[in-house]
């Protein structure tokens, strides 16, 4: 788990856990095509056509997946680049 000091309105430190790795989650959604969603997975993970349908074909069955796991850091990159086009993601940790 990392530690993550925050500033609070009262000058006050605190200090939050955050659980890592964290997981980016991409919904199945009725809008986008499998050529959109394998091509925006690439830009957003740096993978290859092959692991990137794989997911999307997941997606698509399951109606969702973990298609990236790390630092919270990264998955809000990631998160962000899936959303560029308004595919739906969520965090967890």
């Amino acid at each position: 788990m990392t530690e993550t000091t925050f500033q609070t309105d009262q000058d006050k430190e605190i200090e939050v856990g955050v659980k890592e790795p964290a997981k980016v989650i991409l919904f199945n959604d009725e809008a986008h095509t499998f050529d959109e969603v394998i091509e925006q997975l690439i830009k957003a993970l740096g993978c290859n056509y092959s692991r990137a349908e794989a997911l999307t074909m997941q997606v698509h069955h399951t109606g969702k997946a973990v298609v990236y796991e790390g630092e919270m850091t990264r998955c809000v990159q990631v998160s962000a680049v899936l959303e560029e086009i308004a595919l739906m993601t969520q965090i967890e940790v």
